[in-house]
Order: C-alpha cells, then sequence, then structure tokens
C-alpha cells in the first residue's frame, strides 16, 4: 500500500472505505475519536441541526427588529446584505468549481504529494472564490468592491506624502473634523490602506488589481491552515481538511473583501510559528522572526487582528516550547516600531476609532442581539459542516486540555486539532463579547474563521454530503443576497 512520508496509507476514497484508514467501515471509535462508520452520526447531525436553528432564529428575530426599529442596521439579518437573488457569468463555473470539488477533492487530497496538495487546494480555493465573485461580473463582483465610498482606494491620492498623512492620520477619524476618513480607513489601522498605495505605486493601482490582490492572497491562507496542520497534527489530519478549506462557504467574503487579504498575512504568521515551534524548517530562526513580521504587521491591518495572538499562544502550548518566543517578539517590535517613528500612535487612533464606532450604526445595533446573532453569521460562513466538526471539538475539550498539560494525557493529533480549533473560537468569543463587532462578522472574522474550518477532519468516513452541503450554503447566499461592502 502506497503511504505518505509519515507512514500514513494514501490512495482511500470517499466511496466503499473508510477515509481515514482505506478499510471496511465499522462502528467502533479509534484511539483518535474518530467513528468508524461510512454515515453520518447522529450527533453530527445534531449539532448541524443547532446550527441551522441559531441561524433561522438569527434571521426572524432579525426580521422583526428590522421591521420594528431598523436598529440592526443590516437588511438581511445576520448578515449585511440586500435580498437580490440573480444569476451571472461565473454561476456555471462556481457550479462546476463545487462539482468537481465534491466529486474529486478527497481522493486527490488523499493521494497527492504534499506540496502538489498545497498548491492544489490553493488553485481549487482561488478556483471557488474567483466564480462565486464573477457571479456578478468582474466590474461589480470583484474591480469596483475596493473603491465605493466607504472604502479604500478613495484615499489614495490623500498619501502622496505618506510621513505627513501617518503623523495626521488619527486627526481624521473621527466624525466631525473636515476630511474625516471614510469607514473602512477610518476603521482600520493604516497599514491596510497603505497597502493599495503601494500597489498604485509601482503600477498595480485601480480597484481590479486590488482586488485580485486580496483574492489570490487571501486564497493563499487555505495551505497555511494545511501547513499549520502538518506541523502541529499530522499530515492524515491536514489532508482530511483539505477540500472542506477549499469548498468554504467563507469564499462569498473572501472574494472580495481587504478581510481575506488580512486572513492570509495572519495565517502565514501562524503557520511560520507552527514551523518554527516545532522545528519542522530548515532555518526556524528565520521562520520565528517571519512569524513576528507578519503578527506585527497584521496588528496595523487591523485592530481585532490583535486577537490572533491567542491562536500564536495554542501554537506554542501545542509545540510544547516557548523558544521561538524571543525572535518573534524581535520580529513582532519591528512594523510597530515603524509606524510610531513615521508619527502614527496606534493606541491613540483605536482609542479614537471607539468614538466613530459608536457615531455610527455600532452606536445604534442592540448588543444583547449581536453577541449571538455573529455566531449565526459566522455559522453561515463556515457551513453546517464545520459546525458539526465543531460538535466533536467540543465532546473532545475536556481531554484536549488535559492533554496539554505536561506528564498527563498524551496528545494525540485529533487532540491536538481540538485544542488549535478552541484557540480561535477563544479570540472569536473575545471579539464578540467585545462589544465592537456588532455586525458584518462575516467578513471580519475571516482571520479567525479559517481556523475552525479544520474541524472537518473529525467527520467520519463519507464526507461528499458535507461537502455538498458547504457549497449550497455558498452558493444561496451568493445567488441570493448581494453582499455589503
Amino acid at each position: 500500500m502506497k503511504t505518505d512520508e509519515r507512514g500514513h496509507p494514501l490512495g482511500a476514497t470517499d466511496t466503499d472505505t473508510d477515509t481515514d484508514t482505506g478499510t471496511p467501515p465499522a462502528a467502533d471509535t479509534d484511539a483518535d475519536g474518530r467513528e468508524r462508520t461510512g454515515r453520518p452520526h447522529r450527533r453530527d447531525l445534531v449539532a448541524a441541526a443547532i446550527g441551522f436553528a441559531l441561524v433561522t432564529t438569527a434571521a426572524l428575530v432579525g426580521w422583526a427588529i428590522q421591521r420594528s426599529d431598523g436598529s440592526l442596521q443590516v437588511n438581511w439579518p445576520p448578515l449585511l446584505g440586500t435580498w437580490d437573488p440573480r444569476v451571472g457569468p461565473g454561476t456555471p463555473a462556481a457550479l462546476a468549481v463545487a462539482v468537481l470539488i465534491i466529486a474529486y477533492g478527497p481522493g486527490l487530497a488523499a493521494r497527492l504529494p504534499w506540496r502538489a496538495l498545497l498548491l492544489t487546494t490553493w488553485a481549487a480555493a482561488l478556483a471557488w472564490t474567483f466564480s462565486l465573485a464573477l457571479v456578478d461580473g468582474w466590474h461589480w463582483g470583484v474591480a469596483r468592491r475596493l473603491t465605493t465610498k466607504n472604502e479604500y482606494l478613495t484615499v489614495i491620492d490623500r498619501f502622496s506624502d505618506i510621513g505627513v498623512t501617518l503623523r495626521g492620520f488619527s486627526d481624521h477619524i473621527v466624525i466631525g473634523p473636515p476630511g474625516n476618513w471614510p469607514a473602512h480607513v477610518a476603521g482600520h489601522p493604516p497599514g491596510a490602506t497603505l497597502t493599495f498605495v503601494w500597489l498604485d505605486r509601482i503600477g498595480l493601482g485601480g480597484g481590479s488589481w486590488a482586488g485580485v490582490w486580496c483574492i489570490v492572497v487571501g486564497g493563499s491562507a487555505v495551505a497555511a491552515v494545511l501547513v499549520t496542520l502538518r506541523a502541529l497534527t499530522d499530515e492524515r489530519t491536514a489532508r482530511r481538511a483539505a477540500p472542506f478549506l477549499a469548498l468554504a462557504p467563507a469564499a462569498v467574503w473572501m472574494g472580495t473583501s481587504a478581510d481575506g487579504y488580512f486572513a492570509g498575512v495572519a495565517a502565514w504568521s501562524l503557520a511560520l510559528l507552527a514551523l518554527a515551534a516545532t522545528r519542522t524548517v530548515r532555518f526556524p530562526a528565520a521562520a520565528a522572526l517571519g512569524a513576528g513580521l507578519l503578527y506585527g504587521f497584521t496588528c496595523y491591518l487591523s485592530y481585532g487582528l490583535t486577537l490572533m495572538a491567542l491562536p500564536g499562544l495554542g501554537v506554542l502550548l501545542l509545540a510544547r516550547t516557548a523558544r521561538p518566543l524571543p525572535l518573534v517578539l524581535a520580529g513582532a517590535l519591528v512594523v510597530p516600531v515603524a509606524f510610531t517613528l513615521a508619527g502614527f500612535n496606534w493606541w491613540e487612533a483605536y482609542q479614537e476609532l471607539v468614538v466613530r464606532y459608536y457615531q455610527g450604526a455600532g452606536g445604534v445595533r442592540p448588543y444583547w442581539y449581536w453577541i449571538w446573532g455573529n455566531l449565526a453569521a459566522t455559522t453561515l460562513a463556515v457551513g453546517l459542516a464545520t459546525v458539526a466538526g465543531l460538535g466533536r471539538v467540543f465532546a473532545l475539550t475536556p481531554r484536549a486540555v488535559r492533554s496539554t498539560r505536561p506528564a498527563r494525557e498524551p496528545s494525540t493529533p485529533v487532540l491536538r486539532l481540538a485544542v488549535l480549533v478552541l484557540a480561535a473560537l477563544l479570540a472569536i468569543l473575545a471579539a464578540d463579547l467585545s462589544g465592537m463587532s456588532k455586525a458584518e462578522t462575516e467578513r471580519i472574522w475571516l482571520p479567525f474563521m479559517l481556523w475552525l474550518i479544520p474541524a472537518t477532519a473529525l467527520l467520519p468516513g463519507r464526507r461528499r454530503g458535507w461537502l455538498a452541503g458547504q457549497a449550497i450554503v455558498a452558493l444561496l447566499v451568493n445567488h441570493l443576497v448581494f453582499t455589503g461592502w
């Protein structure tokens, strides 16, 4: 039997054999907690049903609030968007990509050489994201998304002197003074806008290049997640997650949103940290420095992404080492020092942002609804298969927590996966409780949500049905709702 480089069998398909072992399915449970069955287990279906009920309740309650006083400030709760049934140029491509990944994704994920799997998963994610974006055509689906009145490209000409602009950046966040920044520019540190300024400076200006940049960099996040999973769990777990990462409903918001780009940067920061911590790379010191550098830059792309430190701590906990930490911290200081010397004060700007947030929709949207409505929006973005996987993660939580303690229960790949997913979930809960993420979390939380999707690796047996469910959610949302921003 052909095996991968770690000795795990390859070539098992999603037909008459268990995809973990290549043996006929049985009803027992292996040591890692995977059910040996060719059918979805009842508890998986129950978890998915709970996710469906959460979304349905959020929609019904949300519509009632909207009709009552409109305080949700969204037109299609729990998502920011408007009801707009349509088909477009990307529809046939999206259907074709979905069918191909469902039919061939699990088998290819089991058989392809590792590097080929990374490139193939990235390519599949790009095809899926581009095809969904092109349902609205190139102009509306890609080129115009980052050029509307609230977006980054509208202020490119105000950065003719970057130093002067950075020194006065905080003065234009709050609504009131002349020349206040558009919503997205005001809502993020200047690293986000500077990315598009730099693209413009090298001749890649305009909405088309900006959209392609966000989709391509955001799509690479799936490869970063796979690299991290292989380093911290095992290759088999990464391979099982690959088709679900490629076909994630989150692609609806990855194309085209700057938050997709942020997700890519944050994901590679964690991937480099995992490689450095496990020393599964030729130059672990360089990986540690790179991880810190990307994390520091991530914090200057979005204020809320400082919470990526929680999954980062999870990585170090799983690797049972703090060895890379000095180099990570050294790398993480580079971008903050550079911006501070240039005249931008991160903390001062964040305080101004809080004022701006409550001047707008954030001051109207009810906390009591969005504290759980955000989770409904997240459910739509990660899909019901991920929710089913999360049900298994929650069942494993006591063992997973105990396994992180020295000289306690041995840590298996599945338990390590559970810890990684729980760390990402903890970051989401912290963002949720902060009250600074009321609505639009289907887009804002993309950097966190990508780390929930690997929970699908725990789903047993034939998983094409779960993949089909993921595709259906994405296709329905993308064709029925014109998403905001």
